[in-house]
């Protein structure tokens, strides 16, 4: 039996300057954030449980990240990847907060200066974009690759960590 059959997933639409974003967890943590007005956009499963007060801690850190206020998230997660993307997801953790890195750095800091490749594909199958930074990965030249919620959306969060944006400012209501 899958975890998603065996044990409750609950989840929530939070309202970001970016447009919705659908916050889905279990009992032992975050599973998946997804841009709801991005590419890749998914909708929650007939057997989720739509639990907008289970969210109380993740919608807080996300408004304070969005305010500028928060630089690193403190959240239980489960991500559920491999043992590779594991090991990629906690180097993009290590990330600092306004600072990129490139996927070849990030091979190299795994002890795998090859594997760029195989980091990008971990890079993108990272289902907690924000809390796992991987907006903060660039191309070699600079230049911004793909994001699964689109290029303007990463360019917002680089832009939003890097100040060179007013801080947006959540709606009244963080729940939908």
């Amino acid at each position: 039996m899958s975890p998603e059959m065996s044990e409750p997933i609950f989840y929530t639409r939070i309202e970001s300057p970016l447009g919705k974003i659908l916050l889905v967890k279990s009992e032992r943590g975050l599973r998946r954030i997804n841009f709801e007005a991005g590419e890749g956009a998914i909708s929650p499963r007939p057997e989720w449980m739509h639990r907008p007060e289970a969210f109380e801690v993740e919608a807080d850190q996300l408004r304070r990240y969005f305010e500028g206020e928060l630089k690193k998230f403190d959240l239980k997660l489960d991500a559920g990847g491999t043992d590779f993307q594991e090991r990629v997801w906690l180097a993009l953790v290590r990330i600092p907060y306004g600072e990129t890195t490139t996927y070849v750095e990030l091979a190299r800091s795994l002890g795998k200066p090859t594997a760029s490749r195989a980091v990008g594909g971990a890079n993108g199958r990272n289902p907690l974009p924000i809390v796992v930074p991987c907006h903060r990965v660039v191309g070699a030249d600079g230049s911004l690759t793909g994001y699964y919620g689109g290029v303007q959306i990463k360019q917002a969060l680089l832009d939003l960590e890097a100040g060179a944006s007013r801080k947006p400012v959540m709606q009244d209501s963080l729940f939908v």
